[in-house]
């Protein structure tokens, strides 16, 4: 479905992405876990068309998106949930959850997928028309997952969903993941808490300093007494 190949990144004179190589499969929770600065984002980044590579090639659906805009690669199905939730604040919930769908024009569908959102999302019909800013970390983590599932994408990108949640929500938050899988939705998965991620994940990466350290089943990897060592704290 998706395949990096080859991908640098530099922002100035940082090499933020070596030779970068990443496959993800039609169906698959692939994650890619790693420390702070150890390119995670910058990948996201550069998939959904913020950031452009200096060489190296992003195939997607047996397409060459390389050089699309963000605008042409959220057409083509790709969402992209970033980190730090990045909601409208000024605007309320269902205001957010409008500007996900902003490119559909099935406004009968658009109604049935509100209500989707608010079966997966209890706690975001409740508060439907209160101000996104007003919302808790947690709250505001499922909104911005809501407001990428309205574009109904083929693939979703998520960028650090459990960061700074409490234990219970980080909990509720990846069991909605495996839900958006099991209705359909491929999904790249990049998150510091390595243990949560390895454990719902089919495939996964190990990246350090740019680069692809190790990749195999997650359930390797979860094993893999290195990766122990380092992510998961022995």
């Amino acid at each position: 479905m998706l395949e990096l190949s080859k991908i640098n990144v530099f922002y100035g004179g940082i090499h933020a992405l070596k030779d970068l190589s990443i496959k993800v499969n039609q169906g698959e929770i692939v994650t890619l876990v790693g420390s702070n600065g150890a390119g995670k984002t910058s990948m996201l980044k550069t998939i959904s068309g913020i950031v452009k590579p200096k060489s190296g090639t992003i195939n997607y659906l047996e397409k060459h998106i390389t050089n699309c805009s963000a605008s042409e690669i959220v057409k083509m199905g790709i969402a992209h949930v970033p980190e730090g939730r990045r909601v409208f604040g000024n605007m309320t919930v269902m205001e957010n959850l409008e500007m996900g769908a902003f490119i559909r024009k099935d406004k009968s569908e658009i109604k049935e997928d509100y209500e989707k959102i608010f079966q997966s999302f209890a706690r975001l019909k409740e508060r439907r028309n209160q101000m996104a800013g007003t919302l808790s970390g947690g709250e505001q983590q499922m909104l911005a997952m809501g407001r990428a599932l309205m574009l109904r994408p083929k693939l979703i990108l998520l960028d650090e969903p459990s960061m700074g949640l409490a234990p219970i929500m980080v909990d509720e938050i990846f069991s909605i993941i495996k839900e958006i899988n099991e209705s359909g939705t491929t999904v790249l998965l990049v998150e510091q808490n390595a243990n949560m991620a390895l454990s719902i994940a089919h495939r996964a990466y190990v990246i350090q300093n740019g680069n692809i350290a190790l990749e195999g089943k997650a359930g390797d990897l979860l094993k893999d007494e290195s990766v122990k060592n380092t992510y998961l704290g022995g």
